[in-house]
């Protein structure tokens, strides 16, 4: 019988959010709600296979979504793997990396 490797749940949330320059904004990003990898498989490049599926699927980046109280582990892997590590710290306990802010255009699932 098979044994569930990982898993990773996306949803979309209302968020009122402060920019790097203290601007409190209201945004409905494509979030990452929920990331698991099993511990017998990290390190293995299955969280990176699973990211990159949901990436493709959502027609996403990893700059675009908003990470609902990352460990260190996944803000790890999401420096290594695609360079974020710059976010200003919330209230509401997820982040959004100043990427985000930087094109002209936010994506808005509204």
């Amino acid at each position: 019988m098979g044994q569930c490797q990982g898993f990773l749940k996306v949803g979309v949330k209302r968020l009122f959010t402060r920019t790097r320059g203290g601007e409190l904004i209201e945004m409905t990003p494509l979030s990452v709600l929920d990331f698991y990898v099993h511990s017998s498989v990290q390190r293995g490049g299955i969280g990176k296979q699973l990211f990159e599926a949901m990436l493709g699927y959502e027609d996403a980046t990893p700059s675009k979504l908003a990470y609902d109280r990352p460990s260190h582990k996944l803000k790890g892997f999401l420096f290594k793997h695609y360079n974020l590590r710059n976010y200003v710290k919330q209230t509401h306990n997820f982040i959004v990396f100043d990427e985000y802010f930087q094109a002209s255009t936010h994506p808005s699932r509204r």
